[in-house]
């Protein structure tokens, strides 16, 4: 077999022609198909849905193949009975922002220096790919070390992580969830996979944003709880599980936003916030919109990227309110994800105080859907 070295070369040759231009029968068989700690059959049937389409089952390769190609997916094959429970569900409102005197004096805390020193460490390793133990081992471990958290834990070894801040209220269960992916991939899941944009810049701004909040002797109304998602990569596997065990216990929660990827900012374009518009609760969104216009130093631009896109379509998928904000447009977003290039040196263009944005952006989030108590 070439040495790994060639095989990398190859994979980056092949990426640049679209690794999307083959079929089953002509994936580069150059390409390794193992590699030391990683648990992951190529050959193994998973239950796959599509936009409109029933589940159907596929090999983890034709996964691959599919994500290659753009198209995002769930993997319900250990969740299919999510957003089948009928039951009548409170619709939140929300409404307009109105804690500023306790939202931007936090704002004034959060900084840069904190995210860039965690993600340069959350970088380094090889990959964050969720059937690696790499991930499991090492690379989750450095995210946990830096909070008091709470694991859910999944059959293949790398858990989500979850932080509950309780509310105060004894009549209100409503909870509001800010959520990040953890794991990373390459476009061909052996190679490396820094994963720094994606979705490493959301994993340490909801952190800072947490670590702000923290700070500022937080004690919500409502419960407000911070998740980083294991194997968002793999067909949003982690937020499913994740969201079904809340609906299976009839958790009341009221708004759950989604950063992933937050760090891009397009040579000769406009920095702004874009606000996913397709496949998420229009209230919420609206809200979002509110937020950003109140709170942060730039606008935002409304965007589509599809169903499945993101954590957030496993909890619209159980009837919750889900909301999904990016770096830019989607189509001006970072084009190096699923790379060895995803990495904070790869331009000029990866921005930590764009970040900064959407850890104000989180705060606002949390402050004004979580209420403070006095």
């Amino acid at each position: 077999m070439k040495s790994f070295g060639a095989l990398l070369a190859l994979l980056t040759l092949a990426i640049a022609g679209s690794v999307a231009q083959y079929s089953r029968e002509q994936f580069p068989m150059e390409l390794p198909t193992s590699h030391p700690g990683y648990s992951l059959d190529l050959d193994e049937m998973r239950l796959v849905e599509l936009e409109s389409q029933a589940p159907m089952w596929m090999s983890e390769l034709d996964k691959i193949l599919l994500k290659a190609k753009g198209v995002s997916f769930l993997d319900v094959t250990d969740t299919q009975d999510l957003g089948r429970l009928e039951r009548l569900r409170t619709q939140a409102s929300y409404p307009s922002p109105n804690a500023t005197e306790k939202v931007k004096p936090i704002l004034k805390t959060l900084s840069t220096k904190g995210p860039k020193e965690n993600l340069e460490k959350f970088s380094s390793f090889r990959t964050r790919y969720y059937r690696s133990d790499i991930t499991a081992e090492t690379a989750s471990k450095s995210l946990r070390k830096l909070i008091s958290v709470n694991e859910f834990p999944h059959s293949w070894g790398q858990n989500s992580i979850i932080v509950r801040i309780n509310g105060s209220s004894t009549t209100d269960d409503g909870v509001v969830v800010i959520s990040a992916h953890q794991d990373s991939t390459n476009m061909w899941p052996f190679l490396p996979a820094p994963g720094a944009d994606d979705d490493g810049s959301g994993t340490v701004t909801i952190l800072e944003a947490y670590r702000g909040l923290i700070a500022a002797d937080f004690h919500p109304v409502r419960a407000v709880e911070f998740h980083w998602y294991s194997a968002e990569e793999g067909g949003l596997l982690g937020s499913q599980a994740v969201a079904q065990a809340y609906e299976q216990r009839s958790a009341n929660i009221i708004a759950m936003s989604q950063f992933d990827m937050t760090a891009w900012v397009k040579r000769g374009t406009r920095e702004e916030v874009g606000i996913i518009t397709d496949f998420v609760d229009p209230g919420l969104t609206d809200f979002n919109k509110e937020l950003v216009k109140t709170y942060l130093n730039i606008p935002y631009v409304e965007t589509k990227c599809g169903y499945a896109c993101s954590d957030h379509a496993s909890w619209r998928k159980a009837g919750y309110p889900s909301s999904f904000t990016i770096e830019s447009s989607f189509e001006n977003s970072n084009k190096n994800i699923h790379s060895v290039n995803d990495r904070i040196d790869i331009s000029d263009e990866f921005s930590f105080s764009h970040m900064l944005e959407f850890s104000k952006l989180a705060v606002a989030f949390a402050v004004e859907l979580g209420g403070w108590t006095e």
